[in-house]
This record gives structure tokens, C-alpha cells and sequence, in this order.
């Protein structure tokens, strides 16, 4: 990189960590690094959620995903349309969870149903999610190794170490210093910081783009040329599209009710002044996301015609080539033989003289990609280790195309800048990711076994250890956790342990028949289920399948799986191969979810004795000590439209236009014109592929691009005055000691003496 692009990259980044240190003189109490002192506004916890959403490990996996299968099933998406904006305007589960003054998802966890459920469960996630984002903060660095160009080792006093393990380092060292700065407050100063540097420059990736790349001349042609079945266009040719496909989206759909509340109990999801501005938070998160989707689709779009376009051939073999080689440079490791020998077989490739229009379409057999990775499995294809090795390369070939792709073609200063874009979401995602997994060990695996009110000086101290401790897991965790399926699926897999919360929770927000044993099995079952299928998918090519193949069962599991999936052929097939495991981390997740949900009602159901105090636990009725609690209305024929889709006597006049806004975009544009009109009118007259392509672009790119720069404008002046709002309301809070999160009797250290009042002069009024 030149001078200039480190310098745009790094003084920024120094500006937002010495942002983070600045911010440590507002922290007065637990409530303040666990909890940012629960006085965020809207503006804040929106911005602040702009980095955050842009996690480097969903870029590349959403690239990953979309080079593979392109754009055809996005249209199929705008079926979550209703579901999304009900459930946003609504507040459904994030509502409630804030009501209940949780600080953690474990504190929740003891008030609905018992202290060995809080520490098991907490413990249970803890380990979910430092596995799911062990791989954050290594795809971070192989990104930026990637990106930049860095050697794979240097040399230091004579000894060879390795750049990932060094810039590694670096990205988790950055992440525990913001945590253990300030905590929650830090992260949330720092993200909405980050959030206000982070809209300018996606406005500028994307016009630069949508200018460099010609719509109908590049983008729109590329797309057009794949074989039927896999359209990267035509949502109605996509049946041959494996891994993510039609089940695939079935599966969002159930998984978006049922785990909605599972991974709440982060600083963001308790931050806010009042429940109704959590709700409103999210409600602008409609707005917010339309630039940060946007950002992804035109990212893969770059990649996929620069890798693809006939009048790009050259230079994306020059691309192929270098990515080939540096993945070989690190799969291939001490093995210089192999690498310089395939290294030649990479340079003997040509460049492709493949024509669109003129000859056969590609497709996700045959393609432009082939015969690099052909070249790989030629050469380790012969032993388990071998075919093992190549599934690394695959993972990594594509994982790391949008590093290699970008480095090649953007100007000096646009290298520098996208560099920072890339610091800024690791850091935003992975130390909010890490505080997270630290603040339920701390609080909740812990801080059960403290006897009596811890003082709020060992209470942070505590935090900041778990944080440190967690740092290092990361960092060794970063060079085991070797993925072999695609980062999404890889996340969803190992995210599946934790499957097991998502009736618990939901249930225990929702209803009063839950109960701790219906908890239990539904826990167990979802972490037993999970691990098996882990170690399947895992050791599959090394150990599961020669193992099968010496038993001589090879051949009946494989008739065994293909007769199971044969009634749902094309959207779910279960052929076995030597390298990787037969069933998707999206069916394991489904088959999972099911068992659990049914394991946590009919346990519930047959053990259940006497409905739980619900109003006690969301501080309604009697229990609603501060008076803040939801302003009651009657159901009747004119409010029943707006009761349902969440607009209450809470929301002003803004709030209105806010969520009325979302609901014309989200429900009226993008769902019954830009996606029901479409059904009906394809099922009279199919539109030709050209008028696909010219539907993509105005849906998914230009009106968007126009609703996120006028969000951009929208969202960083509420952000600016919010941010002083904060500063002043950190100023002036009053600090409750008892508000750390401890629980006594299944209520809140800082809750019991005034709910002991109200149940008293609640008996008194019933005796009068």
C-alpha cells in the first residue's frame, strides 16, 4: 500500500481507540460498563449498530454465498418482509426482554425459572459463541493478510513467524482494550463513532461501484450467463442451487420466530433509556440496513464480474493466480515441494477465452474457477489428508476472493479507505462479540456463587479478567477452528449448540406454562444433537467416511440418506462424497430447532403445577414501581390495523412517521409491489432474463442507495445530538449500587424491596 493508504487507515482507528480510553471517566457503577448506564437514546443505539452489522465474517460469507449462487433467491427473501416488519414494529421478544430489566441473558434466565438453569444455560452459550466467533478475528487478519499483500511469515531475530498469528494478535488485542476500557459504555461510543465514519464510505464504495461497472454493458451480462436451473437472475431457475436454496429460506423464516430472543442480554439490547426507544431502535434499523445491504450486494456484484466478464479475462487471471498461490501458501505450510508445483500448474492455466453469448453458459460444475481448483484436487486428492487439504483450499479460495479482488482494482487513497472500512467492522463486531461471551461468564457462570452485594470495584474486575481470559481462547482458538463448509453455515453449526434457547426463551417471555425442566430438555437435546453432528462434519473427510468405507456401510448410508432426502429433491439431497459431509449445516440446524421445540412444550406441558408471575417479571401492573410501564388501550375496529403492526399512545407524532415509513417501504414497496405484483404477473406472462436483471437493479440497488444516503444525512445528525444527550445523562444519573445483576428469590437484588412494598399495599387495599 502507499504512504497515503496507511495513513488513512490507521489515524482514524487511533481517534476511535482514544475515544474508547476518553470514555472511562463516565463509568460509575456496574450498570455503567454492563449496561452503558441504560440511558441511550434511538439515534446512538442506530448508528452504533451501522458498524456493527457490517461484520467482516457476514461480508465474506455473504460473498462467499451469493459468487456461488448469485441473486436469484433474494427475490424469494421479500417473503420475511411482513414477518420482519411486524415483528420489529412490534417489539416482539426485544420489548418484553427490556421490560424485564435483565442485564444479562442468565439474570433473566434466574427470574423465569431457577439459579442451576442460569449457570448451565450461560455457560452453554458462552462456549457457543466463542466457538461461532473464534473464526472473527482470524478471517479479520487472513483478510487484511490478503488485502495488503503481506508475506505468510516474517523474520524476527532469526526466528520465522507468522503474519496471521501476529496480526491476530493485534485485531483481538484492540477488542479487549475497548472492553476493558469502559465495557458496554466504550463499545457504544466507539460503534456509534465508528458508525458515523462508516456511512460516508459505503456511499462511496458503492457510487464507485455501481460507476466503474456498467449495468447493462458488465453487471447485467455476467449475470444473464449460467446454465438453467442456477440463474444468478430468474428467481423461478434456481432448483439446482444446492446449499442455499427455497428450504433454506423456510428455515430463516421458522428460525427468525423461534431464536428471536436467543442471543439477547448484549450491551446494545439493554441500553436504551426505555423500552419504547430499544423498540424505536429497531424500528430505524430498517433504514439503517437498506445501505448496509446494499454495500454486500454490490461487493459480490464487483467480484463476480471482475472474475467473469469476458473483457476482464486477463486481469482476473492475474487475480486467480495470486489468491491460488496464497492460499496454497498457507494450506500447503512447510510443504514447498507441493507449492512450487502446483504453483507452475497455476501459471500454466491460460487465461479463459470464455465468450458470453457466444459459448455455453457457465454453471457451478463448469465454470471460469475450475480449473484452478481441478489443478489442487488433482494433486491431494489420493489420501484423507490430501482430500482433506483441498477442502481448505476451496474454503479459502473463495472465502478470500474479495481481498484479492479489491486490493487489484481500487486507486491509491480507495485502498486506504477500504482498509479502514475492514478495521472498523472487525473492531466494531468482534469486541462487542467478545464482551458479550465475557459478560455472561462474568455475570452469570460467576457471579451466582459471590455471597452477598458484590462491591462494584471487584464486580468490574471480575468482568475485565473474564474479557482478558476470553481474549486468549480466541487467540489460540483462532488457528484450530478450521471451517469445512461455508462461513454461514459454519456459524449456523456451531451456533446450533445454543439452538436449544430458542423455545426457552421465547416461551419465557411469552408464556406462563414454561418451566425450568422444559428449559432443561430443550437445552440438553439441542447441545447433545449439535455436538454429534459437529463431530460428523468436522472429521467427515479424515475420519468419519474412511471409517465407513473400512466397515463396508459406505454404500447402505449412502442409499439410507438419498432415499430420506429423495421426497424433497432439488431443495434438500443427501449424496455422500469423500471430502465433505452429506447433510448442510442449514438442515442440521432444522432438524435440530424441531426436536427441541417439541422436547420444550410436551415437557412443560406434563409437568406443569401453577402459571409463573409474568407481571412481576416484565414490571407491569403493581410491580411497574417507576410508572413506565406500557400505556393501555382497548382493542377496536379503527386501532386494530395499528395495534398490529406495534404503533401504541407511546409513539409521538415522529414515531409515527417513522414506523409508517418503514411499513410503506418495507410492506407496500419491497413486498406487495416489488414481489407480489411480480408473482402475479409472472404467472400469466414469465418475464424474459433481461427484465430480471433490470428489476435486480432497481430494487436492490438504486432505490436502496437512495433510501441509505438519505438515512446516512438522517441518522448522523440524530446521532450527534444523541451522543451529547448521553454525555450529559451519564453526567447526571444516579447510580444504584443494586443494580449489578444479582437475583434473590427469582427477582432482581435492586427490584425486591420495592416489590415486597407493592404486593404489601397491594394486600392492604384488597383488605379494605
Amino acid at each position: 500500500m502507499h504512504w497515503i493508504d496507511w495513513v488513512i487507515m490507521t489515524v482514524p482507528m487511533l481517534f476511535v481507540l482514544g475515544m474508547g480510553f476518553w470514555s472511562r471517566r463516565y463509568v460509575k457503577g456496574v450498570s455503567d460498563y454492563l449496561a452503558a448506564g441504560r440511558v441511550a437514546g434511538r439515534y446512538v443505539l442506530s448508528v452504533g449498530d451501522v458498524a456493527l452489522a457490517l461484520a467482516v465474517i457476514t461480508m465474506l460469507g455473504y460473498v462467499e454465498s451469493h459468487y456461488k449462487a448469485g441473486f436469484g433467491m433474494i427475490f424469494w427473501n421479500n417473503i420475511l418482509l411482513p414477518l420482519g416488519v411486524v415483528m420489529g414494529l412490534t417489539g416482539f421478544c426485544t420489548y418484553r426482554f427490556r421490560e424485564t430489566k435483565a442485564m444479562s441473558l442468565g439474570q433473566f434466565l434466574e427470574m423465569r425459572y431457577n439459579r442451576p438453569l442460569r449457570i448451565y444455560a450461560s455457560a452453554l452459550r458462552s462456549v457457543a459463541e466463542l466457538l461461532a466467533n473464534c473464526m472473527c478475528p482470524a478471517l479479520a487478519a487472513r483478510f487484511l493478510i490478503y488485502y495488503i499483500g503481506l508475506p505468510t511469515t516474517f523474520s524476527l531475530f532469526g526466528i520465522e513467524i507468522p503474519t496471521f498469528l501476529i496480526i491476530t494478535l493485534i485485531c483481538i488485542a484492540a477488542c479487549v482494550y475497548i472492553c476493558c476500557i469502559g465495557g458496554a459504555l466504550s463499545l457504544l461510543i466507539t460503534d456509534t463513532l465508528q458508525g458515523f465514519i462508516c456511512y460516508p464510505l459505503l456511499v462511496m464504495f458503492i457510487l464507485f461501484v455501481v460507476l466503474k461497472y456498467p449495468w447493462t454493458d458488465v453487471i447485467m451480462p455476467t449475470l444473464m450467463d449460467r446454465v438453467a436451473g442456477e440463474s444468478f437472475l430468474n428467481p423461478y431457475d434456481v432448483a439446482k442451487i444446492r446449499d442455499f436454496n427455497v428450504f433454506a429460506l423456510m428455515v430463516t423464516i421458522y428460525s427468525s420466530i423461534v431464536n428471536r430472543a436467543n442471543w439477547l442480554g448484549t450491551s446494545s439490547g439493554i441500553a436504551a433509556k426505555t423500552p419504547h426507544e430499544q423498540k424505536m431502535a429497531g424500528i430505524m434499523g430498517t433504514w439503517r440496513n437498506a445501505l448496509t445491504a446494499t454495500i454486500n450486494v454490490v461487493l459480490v456484484l464487483l467480484v463476480i464480474a471482475t472474475l467473469n466478464h469476458t473483457s476482464r479475462n486477463k486481469e482476473a487471471k492475474i487475480i486467480r493466480d495470486r489468491l491460488s498461490n496464497q492460499v496454497m501458501a498457507e494450506v500447503g505450510k512447510d510443504n514447498t515441494a507441493l507449492k512450487n508445483k502446483l504453483k507452475e500448474k497455476f501459471a500454466a492455466i491460460p487465461p479463459s477465452t470464455h465468450v458470453i453469448g457466444k459459448d455455453a453458459p457457465l454453471s457451478h460444475e463448469k465454470n471460469i474457477d475450475t480449473p484452478h481448483l481441478q489443478a489442487v484436487y488433482n494433486e491431494l486428492k489420493d489420501t484423507p489428508e490430501g482430500q482433506a487439504q483441498y477442502q481448505e483450499f476451496f474454503t479459502l479460495y473463495h472465502q478470500m476472493m474479495l481481498p484479492v479482488t479489491m486490493s487489484h482494482i481500487l486507486p491509491v487513497g480507495m485502498i486506504g479507505m477500504f482498509a479502514l472500512f475492514i478495521l472498523l467492522m472487525m473492531l466494531s463486531t468482534d469486541d462487542t462479540r467478545l464482551f458479550s461471551a465475557a459478560q455472561t461468564i462474568a455475570q452469570d457462570c460467576i457471579l451466582p456463587f459471590c455471597k452477598g452485594v458484590v462491591t462494584p470495584e471487584k464486580h468490574v474486575l471480575i468482568i475485565r479478567l473474564t474479557v482478558i481470559g476470553c481474549g486468549i481462547f480466541w487467540f489460540i482458538g483462532s488457528f484450530f477452528m478450521a471451517q469445512l463448509d461455508y462461513i454461514n453455515m459454519f456459524v449456523t453449526i456451531m451456533c446450533s449448540m445454543w439452538i436449544g434457547a430458542g423455545p426457552m426463551m421465547l416461551f419465557g417471555l411469552y408464556s406462563k406454562f414454561g418451566n425450568t425442566k422444559g428449559a432443561f430438555t430443550s437445552l440438553v437435546t439441542g447441545m447433545v444433537l449439535s455436538l454429534c453432528f459437529i463431530y460428523l462434519q468436522r472429521n467427515w473427510a479424515d475420519t468419519v467416511y474412511p471409517w465407513l468405507v473400512d466397515m463396508k456401510w459406505d454404500m447402505a448410508v449412502a442409499t439410507f440418506l438419498e432415499n430420506c432426502s429423495a421426497p424433497f429433491d432439488p431443495w434438500i439431497v443427501w449424496r455422500m462424497n469423500s471430502y465433505k459431509f452429506p447433510i448442510n449445516s442449514t438442515e442440521i440446524n432444522f432438524i435440530i430447532m424441531i426436536i427441541c421445540l417439541v422436547g420444550y412444550i410436551a415437557v412443560s406441558l406434563t409437568t406443569f403445577k401453577e402459571p409463573y408471575n409474568l407481571d412481576r417479571l416484565l414490571h407491569r401492573g403493581i410491580y411497574d414501581t417507576e410508572n413506565k410501564g406500557n400505556i393501555k388501550e382497548k382493542w377496536t375496529i379503527k386501532n386494530i390495523f395499528r395495534k398490529l403492526i406495534g404503533i401504541t399512545p407511546e409513539f409521538t407524532t415522529g414515531d409515527k412517521i417513522i414506523s409508517w415509513s418503514v411499513f410503506c417501504y418495507s410492506v407496500v414497496f419491497q413486498f406487495l409491489l416489488a414481489f407480489l405484483l411480480v408473482i402475479i404477473w409472472n404467472t400469466f406472462h414469465r418475464w424474459p432474463l433481461e427484465w430480471w436483471g433490470y428489476y435486480f437493479f432497481v430494487v436492490s440497488v438504486f432505490v436502496p442507495i437512495i433510501a441509505g444516503v438519505i438515512a446516512s444525512v438522517w441518522f448522523i445528525t440524530g446521532g450527534i445530538i444523541d451522543l451529547r444527550k448521553l454525555f450529559k445523562a451519564l453526567e447526571t444519573r444516579v447510580v444504584d449500587p443494586l443494580d449489578n445483576g444479582q437475583v434473590e428469590g427469582q427477582v432482581s437484588l435492586s427490584d425486591v424491596a420495592r416489590f415486597e412494598k407493592a404486593e404489601e399495599e397491594e394486600k392492604e387495599e384488597a383488605n379494605q
